[in-house]
């Protein structure tokens, strides 16, 4: 507790990234492969956005899905 009283945790401050994650099989797994590599290196993750989706043809068909997601972490102490 602060001298106020009040819980250190009472508040949270977070960041933002954005990362673009690929599948060739689905936007779904873009987006969850994307997680799990920023998992390797970040804490404390808390939500993510999904702000662009694209794609790369091949031959007239899908090659791959591409999602871009803005991940919020809490900062850590906060």
């Amino acid at each position: 507790m602060n001298r106020l009283g009040e819980k250190m945790s009472d508040h949270h401050t977070y960041k933002k990234i954005e990362v673009v994650g690929s599948s060739k099989n689905s936007t779904d797994e873009a987006i969850r492969n994307a997680i799990a590599e920023c998992n390797k290196s970040l804490k404390n993750m808390d939500w993510f956005e999904v702000v662009e989706t694209r794609g790369h043809i091949v031959d007239g068909e899908v090659g791959h899905f591409q999602v871009t997601l803005k991940i919020g972490f809490r900062i850590e102490g906060s």
